[in-house]
């Protein structure tokens, strides 16, 4: 998780918004990070986990990434929820929930949703109050600047 926040308040200092995403392939080891791009991609799909997961895939050569670990410092929304079942990642974890648009656990549970074809395992709450502290100081600014 150490790693995903240098990746979000990396994209903290450049205006995005901050979450970052790291991937772990089945050995453990670090295969990919990411931070939130959208902006400066001029991309909405710029996610940093959509980001991580397709320089893994690129790195595997194929999009399916069974048995790797998916660790974003705020828990993803539909799009990425959505990616991160297509790839077959195994386990999902996170920091900080995302009451508005939160697709693991908050809003909607996609990763045990019966009715999908492969389920994510999900572990919440890791690191939460530096996740969420980075996030509010960010729109914090924000709201300031437009005062």
């Amino acid at each position: 998780m150490r790693q995903a926040l240098g990746e979000a308040k990396t994209a903290f200092s450049k205006g995005e918004v901050p979450v970052g995403a790291v991937l772990a392939g089945p050995d453990g080891r670090f295969v990919s990070k990411a931070y939130n791009q959208s902006i400066a991609l001029q991309d909405p799909t710029a996610h940093a986990e959509i980001l991580a997961l397709r320089k893994a895939a690129l790195l595997f050569r194929n999009y399916r990434l069974n048995g790797c670990l998916l660790v974003v410092t705020i828990e993803p929304c539909l799009m990425c929820m959505g990616a991160a079942i297509n790839a077959r990642v195994a386990h999902l974890v996170f920091g900080a929930a995302d009451t508005k648009a939160g697709a693991a656990g908050s809003l909607y549970n996609l990763g045990s949703d019966s009715r999908l074809n492969h389920k994510i395992e999900v572990t919440s709450g890791i690191m939460k109050d530096e996740c969420r502290a980075l996030m509010q100081a960010f729109f914090r600014i924000r709201r300031d600047k437009n005062k």
